[in-house]
């Protein structure tokens, strides 16, 4: 080519080379700008959509407090059938008796008159204090019932389980389990027997929980001095885990024949009852890494006729963190003395490590469920004789120790 060609080109040349270094700049800076844009809008839509789901949540919660506050939702379940779902034969037959003493107590209950208090040093009523107060510092709650024995019939009736001022964690349920303890004349301390059990229906967390179930323990007169009644709060979390809030326990000695006593007390801390012993008997063996848990007898103070029934025990074994897989006994008769004469192998760490816990469970298998007895723990850090029996243990090497412990419950 000629020499004015070869300028035409190069000029060409170096202006596609300046557009190109001008254009370079310019669109990644419109690229970066979108971007950032966009990421700032995902932004604001995920706060709007956090908003929006924090306000339904609160909508929700409110519906189901208004809900629980009112009387006509309870009387809905009731008329649903709830009661007579939870109810046993035996509720079924002296219900039809007591329906008229049953209004009666609810007229009671619904009266704004004041109740009696556990505590000597509050005299206001609970249920108008706690409505503008809330629930007092370190409370665990409050519980509501009410409390009348027909003679006649021998029957004592509970009826208008009411609580407020439990804790509040989330959307946890609550249920009451009542028992009707009997003291034994026997050498153990503080002996007793349960002679019936029950269990209301659940109900979710609100400010004021009725639980609008009503109880007829068939009681006879000459051992209403010896009869404890114990009500214990329980609470489920969504893993239908339990958890015992406290427990009301009233002497049934206060009561006085055909008229009513409404009570209103504070829950405390709950505690264990001594319903029977057991005899164990442990083993160490250090060599082989195992412990040899030998049961042997077992005392009950079941009430009637109990020959018709077989029980079992269940072995579990913990060690820190670490839990054995339990082992079971074969089912034997139901008797005042039940004889097991069976001994259960479990794999431990090294011995220095051995800071242990053994679980002796006794239930009592009927047609469709089970029923726990009573439960005995052994370890190094229990108080009293299972220490010192754990203790004999470690010092007589490959050589059995037997001791008896109480059953609670």
């Amino acid at each position: 080519p000629s020499l004015s060609e070869e300028r035409d080109i190069i000029r060409k040349r170096s202006v596609m080379l300046n557009l190109h270094n001008l254009q370079m700049p310019f669109s990644n800076t419109w690229k970066y700008g979108i971007l950032a844009l966009a990421i700032l809008l995902l932004l604001v839509a995920l706060t709007i959509l956090t908003c929006q789901i924090c306000q339904l949540q609160k909508h929700n919660r409110t519906r189901r407090e208004k809900r629980c506050h009112s009387r006509g939702w309870v009387r809905i379940k009731a008329a649903n059938g709830i009661w007579g779902k939870k109810m046993p034969p035996l509720l079924h037959d002296t219900t039809k008796q007591s329906n008229a003493d049953v209004e009666e107590l609810q007229t009671e209950l619904n009266d704004p008159s004041p109740c009696l208090i556990s505590s000597s040093s509050r005299t206001e009523d609970l249920s108008s204090v706690s409505s503008h107060l809330g629930p007092l510092p370190c409370s665990r709650g409050t519980l509501k019932f009410s409390l009348l024995y027909f003679r006649e019939r021998c029957d004592l009736l509970l009826t208008g389980l009411e609580a407020w001022g439990l804790p509040r964690h989330g959307c946890a349920e609550s249920t009451i389990r009542v028992r009707l303890l009997r003291q034994v004349p026997s050498h153990i301390p503080g002996l007793q027997c349960m002679v019936q059990e029950w269990q209301s229906q659940v109900v979710k967390n609100c400010n004021r929980q009725a639980f609008g179930d009503h109880f007829v323990f068939s009681l006879q007169d000459a051992e209403v001095e010896k009869s404890t009644l114990k009500l214990e709060v329980q609470r489920f979390d969504k893993y239908s885990r339990k958890t015992v809030l406290g427990e009301v326990r009233v002497t049934l000695s206060e009561l006085k024949a055909s008229q009513s006593l409404v009570l209103c007390k504070e829950l405390q801390k709950t505690t264990k009852d001594i319903v029977g012993e057991v005899l164990v008997s442990l083993k160490c063996l250090p060599i082989s890494q195992r412990i040899e848990v030998g049961l042997l007898k077992a005392k009950t103070t079941s009430p009637g006729r109990t020959a018709e029934k077989n029980v079992y025990a269940r072995i579990e074994v913990f060690c820190g963190r670490h839990r054995e897989k339990h082992q079971k006994s074969r089912p034997r008769a139901h008797t005042p003395l039940i004889i097991f004469n069976e001994t259960f192998l479990f794999h431990m760490p090294e011995p220095a490590a051995w800071d242990c816990t053994v679980l002796v469970s006794i239930y009592e298998v009927d047609s469709d469920s089970r029923h726990l007895i009573g439960q005995a723990t052994l370890g190094k850090r229990r108080a009293n004789e299972a220490a010192d029996h754990w203790d004999l243990m470690i010092k007589s090497i490959q050589q059995p120790v037997a001791k008896w412990h109480p059953l609670l419950i």
